[in-house]
């Protein structure tokens, strides 16, 4: 069980919108937290591309034939 503290126009807010959905209060909730943890990962996944297309410019990465060069000049060690 959780028990949160919210402003009054909060809970008033959350309460209107459990009854717009059709849902309870525990439904709404668990729903909420999915679409949280969706938008953090969303934001986790944007940064890593953010960092790998930084980090690509750098090293005159410009394609998919960039790509495959880099591979095989590695593999040829």
């Amino acid at each position: 069980m959780v028990a949160v503290s919210v402003p009054p126009e909060s809970a008033e807010d959350f309460e209107r919108i459990a009854r717009q959905e059709g849902r309870n209060k525990s439904e709404l909730f668990r729903e909420m937290l999915r679409v949280y943890g969706a938008y953090r990962e969303t934001g986790r996944f944007e940064a890593l591309q953010r960092y790998g297309a930084t980090r690509a410019r750098a090293l005159g990465i410009r394609d998919e034939k960039d790509v495959e060069r880099l591979i095989r000049e590695a593999r040829r060690g």
